[in-house]
């Protein structure tokens, strides 16, 4: 058998292993992808035979639509704030976790225990945090004499606390990622720094951020892409109230597909949606990019 002929072969053998997993990723993933590019040039509402053909009226007729616009600031004021929970409390939870303590293993299960739990277990405990009446949060501040608000009720707060959920459950993730990026940077460099007289701080400030750009960029994009998904605690906590002050961009996409079965609608904000996640994504990139060479 020729060299070229065992090639062939092995070829032959790789797609054949791969196949499974080629036919699973083109029924469940390629085709709805590509079915719902194909539905958002069409009205369906699933009761009817066939889509009926649209054009671009889906997509102008989002441009118009002031519940979405208002969904997609909303969304965008989540990924703020978020985004800026998740880069300082996990960078500081990491720095934590990155001393030499003992019992050190078991504190960073701890810490990361809430990544793995249920994201709908979180959003029914905070649920009960939050409770106006017998919550714990309101119970500590009437000890302190201080009337506590309606938190998920208010309209100025309910979006505020499920940020606070958020960053909760994702911190011990984010940690673990920002708790790599530590232990990657060589220790030779706060030696020779510490000769020279430097600090905690200038330490920090002139070696361990400087370093931690690649990291941060990572958390920065997986931050934002995570947040404009973000569906299950809205669900769960606060069904897109009060008076749609939670209703993000993924929340109202369900709306329209299962609540009113506007089907090609639904799947055009789903391709608006991409369409804004990729260009922050590129733009993350862009603007990180040029500070990460130190």
């Amino acid at each position: 058998m020729g060299g070229r002929q065992i090639l062939r072969e092995e070829a032959r053998f790789g797609w054949l292993s791969l196949s499974p997993a080629l036919g699973f990723f083109g029924l469940f993933v390629g085709f709805p992808i590509v079915y719902a590019f194909y539905l958002s040039f069409h009205e369906w509402n699933m009761m009817s035979p066939e889509p009926t053909w649209v054009g671009l009226d889906n997509y102008a007729a989002l441009l118009r639509d002031e519940t979405f616009i208002r969904s997609l600031v909303q969304t965008a004021v989540f990924t703020v704030g978020i985004t800026g929970c998740l880069v300082v409390f996990s960078l500081a939870t990491a720095l934590l976790l990155d001393q030499k303590l003992k019992q050190i293993r078991l504190y960073r299960t701890i810490y990361y225990l809430p990544a793995v739990t249920s994201v709908v277990a979180v959003g029914i405990v905070w649920l009960w945090i939050f409770d106006p009446q017998y919550g714990l949060l309101n119970q500590v501040l009437r000890g302190l004499g201080v009337a506590g608000p309606r938190w998920l009720a208010d309209t100025r707060l309910a979006l505020g606390c499920l940020v606070v959920t958020a960053a909760w459950r994702n911190v011990g993730y984010f940690a673990t990622i920002f708790l790599a990026g530590l232990q990657g940077i060589d220790t030779m460099y706060y030696e020779a720094a510490r000769i020279d007289g430097a600090g905690a701080w200038g330490c920090f400030r002139r070696i361990t951020w400087p370093l931690l750009r690649p990291t941060t960029l990572f958390v920065v994009v997986m931050s934002v892409i995570l947040s404009f998904q973000v569906f299950a605690l809205v669900y769960v906590m606060t069904g897109g109230g009060p008076d749609g002050a939670t209703s993000v961009v993924v929340f109202y996409l369900y709306q329209q597909a299962f609540t009113y079965f506007r089907m090609g609608y639904a799947a055009a904000i789903g391709y608006v949606l991409f369409g804004a996640i990729f260009v922050l994504t590129l733009l993350q990139f862009r603007f990180f990019g040029r500070h990460l060479e130190v």
